[in-house]
């Protein structure tokens, strides 16, 4: 499975964006899939995590409330939408396709494929 995410681009603070993952292959739907970010000078993050079938999500504490991951499996594709931006919330954001289920949403090494990344920046 090959992951692409876009969407990403320059928003003021308290802005929206919705960011996309394409993904390639017929057993997308088969895979949790998550959303992780990494800013400049610190460690790539959790942010997200939908189950294959979108029953199930999970968020980093820093966005629960602001951020809604959803799946389209028709589409093959993921959202991250993303309201009440702040400042911190600039990073490029990564999708993920998860190995397994159940995982543990925030260890990076239950991912298996990662997209190319999309930038977010938010100005304050």
């Amino acid at each position: 499975v090959q992951l692409q995410a876009s969407g990403g681009g320059l928003v003021q603070a308290g802005g929206s964006l919705r960011l996309s993952c394409v993904a390639s292959g017929r057993t997308f739907s088969s895979y949790a899939t998550g959303w992780f970010r990494l800013a400049p000078g610190k460690e790539r993050e959790f942010v997200a995590l939908i189950s294959w079938g979108g029953g199930t999500t999970s968020y980093a504490d820093s966005v629960k409330g602001r951020f809604t991951i959803s799946r389209d499996n028709a589409k093959n594709t993921v959202y991250l939408k993303m309201d009440s931006l702040k400042p911190e919330d600039t990073a490029v954001y990564y999708c993920a396709k998860a190995a397994r289920w159940p995982i543990i949403p925030g260890a990076q090494y239950e991912y298996d494929s990662w997209g190319q990344g999309t930038q977010v920046t938010v100005s304050s």
